[in-house]
């Protein structure tokens, strides 16, 4: 009786294993993607070439929307996901909170592709017509960045300004009632309300700031599978270059999506930069000097070292650059 019990047991425990081994096999062999309804990752998730791709590979791919780039790290952070897009500067602040990620690829610079809006009839002309004015903003998102950087380029502290910290629409509808006198918005958000509200720009990121785009991932994820990295990049560096050359074609997609008038999304879609290309030097200078501001500022808690968390992808992988 005792041998028919334990090989029972045995059995439940041979079936406990390969379950268990299942499991963690099912989970190795997929890629959890965290986009927003705006970007690169949107067309590539519509086109499915890389689910075509990596199938062949027995890798599974899972999407996942965020609604900013704060709350997509978020994700990479707490483990729902393992790869994912933000502007320059949620990254940043992730990393001060200790998100274990690696900066992977990033994509040419937009900078039109954000701006400092004002109210059509606001008295408001110039950055310096800021001085203790309510300015609204997503905090932690690009937009931050290129406040700080406006204000200093106009020769004002981030103290001259109260800021209010909202969401896009919650921001939106602050920036509509009137109860702030301007609104720190990127795109498609920025192209609505220039059209739909005939919000004025009273500066947009040129010569300011580049807005790159940054793709990232967990540090576990790709140090493990550089090759699923590698394909990775190379799709959404190959949806780059059709959207490039079909704006029209992108904007019908993506207008849907967006709940936005084909000529608002056009609008997005044509200031948008596009491309994945692996970090040089000099982007990698460029967000370190955003750590650096944001430090001084102490808007994040420590000092960081961005080159400390850049993917440097295995020679065979360098070469799709």
């Amino acid at each position: 009786m005792r041998t028919v019990i334990l090989r029972r047991g045995l059995v439940a425990l041979f079936a406990a294993a390969v379950t268990f081994g299942a499991i963690t096999q099912a989970q190795a062999e997929s890629l959890r993607i965290g986009y927003q309804k705006y970007g690169t990752l949107v067309l590539l998730k519509a086109k499915g070439t890389l689910e075509k791709r990596l199938a062949a590979q027995g890798v599974d791919v899972q999407w996942t929307e965020f609604p900013g780039g704060p709350q997509l790290l978020e994700g990479l952070n707490v483990g729902s996901i393992d790869f994912g897009v933000t502007g320059e500067t949620p990254p940043v602040f992730a990393q001060a909170a200790g998100a274990d990620l690696l900066y992977v690829a990033y994509e040419p610079p937009a900078p039109h592709s954000e701006a400092i809006l004002v109210p059509k009839g606001s008295p408001i002309k110039s950055v310096q017509d800021l001085k203790g004015k309510k300015i609204v903003l997503n905090k932690g998102s690009n937009v931050h960045y290129l406040l700080v950087r406006a204000l200093e380029d106009a020769g004002l502290k981030y103290t001259d300004i109260q800021t209010v910290f909202l969401p896009p629409a919650d921001a939106r509808a602050a920036f509509e009632r009137g109860s702030v006198d301007a609104w720190v918005i990127w795109d498609p958000y920025q192209a609505a309300a220039e059209q739909q509200l005939q919000a004025r720009t009273l500066r947009d990121g040129k010569g300011l700031v580049d807005n790159h785009q940054f793709y990232l991932a967990t540090k576990p994820y790709a140090q493990k599978n550089p090759e699923v990295i590698k394909a990775l990049v190379e799709e959404v560096r190959a949806v780059g270059e059709w959207s490039k050359a079909n704006p029209e074609d992108v904007t019908q997609q993506v207008s849907p999506l967006l709940g936005l008038p084909a000529d608002i999304t056009l609008t997005s879609v044509k200031r948008q930069g596009y491309g994945a290309l692996f970090l040089t030097p000099e982007v990698v200078a460029a967000q370190q000097k955003i750590a650096d501001s944001f430090y001084q500022l102490k808007l994040i808690p420590k000092p960081l070292s961005i080159k400390d968390v850049i993917w440097t992808p295995p020679a065979a992988v360098a070469k799709v650059q």
